[in-house]
This record gives structure tokens, C-alpha cells and sequence, in this order.
């Protein structure tokens, strides 16, 4: 996993959940931080091996620390943050070793993990979707009744 780790030293990577984390830090809802990241990588990898997907962990993990990276780019311009966080994905990979199939690979699997068709595929898109959704605890959340998710959308049951 050492360019999984290497995403996790990159400057840009650092500086965008940086931005994140001070753009969040009030934020009653559910944060796009690093423990959110290393939820969703730990749950598609745990989902990819229940399935015997043969998904590569390092591309799980990948996919995982960088999908909302360009959160901060949503927040001070607009930019839709599934766009934001493929296009800094692109130059960390790279950056990090990544081939351009697999960096191809993971910016597909970031701009598709908003989309509900994207959760029924059986690949890394699939897993980074489900993963995603699953990583919230609303069944604990203080803030569960102000949330806007619809009540279908929300954990409210300990799924195994």
C-alpha cells in the first residue's frame, strides 16, 4: 500500500483535507475528514472481500482518500465536489505512481460515487458508492432529525 500512503503525504492532498477540515469545523452533519476516507476504504475493502471481488486494495484505498477531496472547491467556488475531487485526483495519482489506467479507474469511480445507478455495479465504482453511503452512522446522530437525506437514504439499522 506504499502509494496509498504516499496519497496520504502528498502537499495537495494534506492541503485540501486541511481546507476541508477548517471549512467543517462547525458543521453539524456528517465531515469529510480523514476518518470518513479511511470508513469508506475499510468498508468497500471488507465488501470486495465478502463478494470476492478482485478489486486491488490499493485502488479501494486510493478511490476512498481521495472522493471528496475537492469538498473545499464546492464550498469557495461551486464546483460540484465529485468534479473538484477527480480533477486534484488525477495530479496526486500521478504523483503518487498511479498508471493511467488506474488513475483512469479511480476518477470514474469518484465522479460516479453521487449517483444511485453507480451503486449497483459490482466494481470499484460500486464499492466506493456503497461504501460511502454506508460510513454514516445516522442511528447515532445527534443531528440525525435536522438532516436532509431522506428517510430511505439514512443508516437508521446496524447492518452486518
Amino acid at each position: 500500500m506504499e502509494r496509498a500512503d504516499r496519497i496520504c503525504r502528498h502537499p495537495l492532498w494534506r492541503d485540501s483535507m486541511e481546507q476541508i477540515w477548517d471549512l467543517e469545523r462547525d458543521r453539524v452533519f456528517c465531515r469529510h475528514d480523514t476518518a470518513h476516507c479511511l470508513d469508506v476504504a475499510r468498508l468497500a475493502y471488507i465488501e470486495a472481500l465478502e463478494q470476492g471481488l478482485t478489486v486491488p486494495k490499493e485502488l479501494i484505498y486510493a478511490a476512498a482518500l481521495l472522493h471528496d477531496v475537492g469538498r473545499h472547491l464546492q464550498y469557495r467556488e461551486g464546483v460540484p465536489h465529485d468534479q473538484g475531487s477527480a480533477g486534484i485526483a488525477e495530479t496526486v495519482l500521478a504523483d503518487c505512481g498511479f498508471t493511467p489506467e488506474e488513475r483512469a479507474e479511480v476518477r470514474a469511480a469518484i465522479l460516479g460515487h453521487r449517483d444511485r445507478e453507480t451503486g449497483e455495479r459490482r466494481d470499484l465504482a460500486g464499492l466506493l458508492y456503497r461504501a460511502d453511503k454506508a460510513s454514516r452512522n445516522c442511528l447515532f446522530c445527534e443531528a440525525e432529525a435536522a438532516c436532509n437525506w431522506s428517510p430511505e437514504k439514512k443508516n437508521m439499522i446496524l447492518k452486518g
